[in-house]
């Protein structure tokens, strides 16, 4: 039985899920730019062993802030689960995309509690913090697809089609792996920087050549070249996507892919010169967030199926309808 008002209640809820989600993951980039991955100690889920600390400091407020709102993150993601459920039937795409959320969302749980537990936190410098910063990063980049396409589908959007796909979908597809892949090199360049600071631009080209320097600095190298070639992959499959199915949707998906991009890379080398700086990185953070998830609906709206549903294929207004 067809529920519309609970499906319209349903698609508003998983975009306000998103919108938070999207919140929760650049404070848990504040918590670790300013090193307070380790203010609950090595405590988890208690911090400090206690429920709601009594914060001595602010490492601690600030840890303590991120792990209540990732709970209520968590809550969410179950709240929008048991909505998709009950407003969708069997096996529809928005029930199978909000089950995704609620995989990815414990594993960002678990994931947290590997870096509190095993102590990968604060100054730790090891090559296992590293590995498992880039697994974070890419499970973060797949929690937020899933809640973009748990929007997508409760909104109406068409089932995805990768056969007869063509040229678009395998550029897309590349494209989506390289962005995960930009994303793992920026979780660990943003670590280095943030553990190996430099005092001047010049400093840190310095840093980066040394033959001594730590691992975790002479990995800063690649991320802005992948950057790059994900950004210009990114864009021909923008522009083959949109060439090959020129609708409204795909062609305003694929224009914010562009525009995203390119302030995103703007935004890197204003990061590089400023020396990477707190606020700098939040808002890096933030545009790669904002260029995953437009990635994600570009290749939605190209690989849906054609025939879309009513909600997303409404008429401008004023328009008149077509003859049955």
């Amino acid at each position: 039985m067809a529920r519309p008002g609970l499906q319209r209640f349903t698609h508003r809820f998983a975009l306000g899920t998103l919108i938070f989600n999207v919140g929760v993951i650049l404070w848990g980039a504040f918590v670790r730019a300013t090193g307070s991955g380790a203010g609950c100690g090595d405590h988890w889920p208690t911090c400090n062993g206690e429920v709601v600390p009594r914060a001595e400091n602010i490492e601690t407020l600030i840890e303590f802030t991120h792990r209540a709102t990732s709970g209520v993150a968590l809550l969410l993601t179950v709240a929008l689960l048991v909505l998709a459920m009950r407003a969708f039937p069997a096996r529809h795409r928005a029930r199978r995309a909000a089950g995704a959320t609620m995989v990815f969302m414990i594993g960002e749980a678990l994931v947290g509690a590997a870096l509190v537990l095993l102590q990968l936190v604060g100054d730790n410098d090891s090559l296992a913090r590293a590995g498992i910063m880039a697994v974070h990063l890419v499970n973060t980049f797949l929690l937020l697809g899933a809640f973009t396409l748990t929007w997508w589908f409760a909104r109406g959007g068409a089932r995805l089609r990768l056969r007869g796909s063509g040229v678009a979908g395998g550029l897309l597809g590349a494209a989506v792996v390289a962005a995960l892949m930009v994303g793992a090199s920026g979780g660990i360049t943003a670590l280095g920087d943030t553990l190996f600071p430099a005092g001047s631009l010049a400093e840190g080209i310095r840093q980066d050549l040394s033959p001594t320097a730590h691992v975790l600095v002479k990995l800063r190298v690649f991320h802005p070249l992948l950057a790059f070639l994900t950004a210009g992959l990114s864009v021909v499959a923008a522009a083959v996507s949109a060439g090959t199915r020129p609708t409204p949707l795909v062609k305003r998906a694929a224009v914010g892919v562009a525009a995203l991009f390119g302030l995103q890379l703007l935004a890197g080398g204003i990061n590089l010169l400023l020396l990477a700086p707190v606020w700098m990185q939040m808002l890096h953070l933030l545009l790669a967030d904002l260029v995953w998830i437009a990635l994600v609906l570009l290749a939605a709206a190209r690989l849906g199926e054609p025939s879309l549903s009513p909600a997303m294929a409404r008429p401008p207004a004023g328009a008149r309808p077509s003859p049955a």
